[in-house]
């Protein structure tokens, strides 16, 4: 016997059950994201890896060491995509999207790729949703992106949300808060983790996610970067907070927050779910004011998010995403197999979900079968047809497949 084969480690199988949840969530996102004004996009699942390299940025963990890059037979570097917004940026340039009325609105759903330690919720193949916003820097767009995620979470049955929000300024005021943080955290160096120390002259921000004991404590007192932040982007930052007050969004400024991208500017965001325990975050994101424009379009301020799928329904309450029962179509008589596909035909043509017995069980194991599924008719074909009210147990004999048709209606509307 061959060996049995099964999917590769960090990946994952959608079988019918999970997929009828995610097809549920798509609609909600669908639904939600479209009555807000954004339209689908799609971009390719490999890029060019200098997108990511210059986008994402070269010292962040997804560029050195998560994303799955190979080169192809010109020998040119590309990458799986490891996150949404780097390719939406580009394709925003590249079809000169800026020519078009702003902010422009765009959404996608898709499969992302990341080289990383597969544990609950998080794969190496995991599927991510998401909403850009381009075009504008007004700060409604940024309470409108943090409102659709909680929305869209909620919509999903998430429990125990919780969302923290901050400000990362701009570039420059960054620049000179990360010499003061370097400075800060060079007194404690020999207090922190080698990781941290790795990248004291990369990227500093990230000791503020450390869970290394003699990290955090060395965090507590280090300087914030909210408290540096210039007049003008203190005051988006408090328009923002007054937005999402007034549409009564419960949230907390959180000054440690920092995202794992070099891309943020101005509002940064996380929305997370304590039923999810230590890695809790269901999806985040913020303002990437200088994106477009690193990646060789036109200066362009943005916003957006993204939030993982698998993460969002592990949060949820499981529900009851079972197929609307609809109706079975039994066969008394094997040799009515003619009349009964034709009669399926007709009653799928009227757009309801019909199933034939396609597995040569006994009449008895037939209605077994109905019951099963959750059919809330069942017509069963011989010598003659016969429709039976699987609610009430009527069974009704049917002069001809159109007053079949006319009883499996009534019985289903009742």
């Amino acid at each position: 016997m061959a060996a049995r084969l099964q999917a590769p480690r960090g990946t994952f199988d959608v079988l019918p059950a999970d997929a009828r949840r995610r097809a549920a969530l798509a609609r909600e996102y669908d639904d939600i994201l479209g009555r807000a004004g954004y339209e689908t996009i799609e971009t390719p699942v490999f890029e060019d890896t200098e997108l990511f390299a210059r986008g994402v940025g070269e010292a962040t963990d997804i560029v050195r060491k998560e994303m799955f890059s190979f080169e192809d037979k010109a020998g040119r570097s590309l990458t799986l995509r490891p996150e949404g917004t780097a390719g939406v940026c580009r394709a925003y340039a590249e079809h000169g999207m800026h020519k078009l009325p702003q902010p422009v609105k765009l959404r996608y759903w898709g499969p992302y790729f990341r080289h990383e330690a597969p544990q609950a919720g998080r794969y190496r193949q995991f599927t991510q949703l998401g909403a850009e916003a381009l075009g504008s820097d007004d700060p409604s767009l940024d309470a409108e992106i943090v409102l659709l995620l909680v929305e869209l979470v909620a919509a999903a049955g998430a429990r125990d949300v919780r969302v923290r929000v901050s400000s990362l300024g701009t570039p420059e005021t960054r620049e000179a808060y990360l010499a003061e943080l370097g400075a800060y955290l060079g007194e404690h160096e020999s207090e922190l983790s080698d990781d941290v120390r790795d990248r004291l002259s990369t990227n500093p921000l990230r000791a503020f996610d450390a869970d290394h004991a003699g990290t955090r404590a060395v965090m507590e007192g280090a300087p914030r970067l909210l408290d540096r932040l210039g007049s003008d982007d203190a005051a988006h930052f408090a328009e923002v907070r007054a937005l999402l007050d007034d549409a009564g969004l419960g949230y907390e400024v959180d000054t440690t927050l920092v995202r794992g991208l070099d891309y943020y500017t101005r509002t940064v965001f996380e929305v997370e779910s304590g039923a999810l325990g230590a890695q809790n975050a269901l999806g985040g994101g913020g303002r990437y004011d200088r994106l477009v424009e690193q990646l060789g379009g036109p200066g362009t301020p943005g916003v957006g998010f993204a939030a993982g799928v698998e993460r969002i329904l592990l949060a949820a309450e499981p529900g009851d995403d079972a197929e609307p029962g609809g109706v079975y179509v039994a066969l008394a008589d094997p040799g009515a197999k003619r009349t009964a596909f034709a009669l399926v035909r007709r009653l799928r043509e009227r757009g309801l979900h019909v199933q034939l017995e396609q597995a040569g069980r006994s009449l008895k194991g037939q209605l077994k079968q109905a019951d099963r599924i959750g059919a809330r008719a069942t017509v069963i074909v011989g010598e003659s047809i016969e429709v039976k009210d699987m609610g009430s147990g009527e069974q009704t004999a049917a002069a001809g497949p159109d007053e079949a048709l006319a009883l499996v209606e009534g019985a289903l509307s009742s």
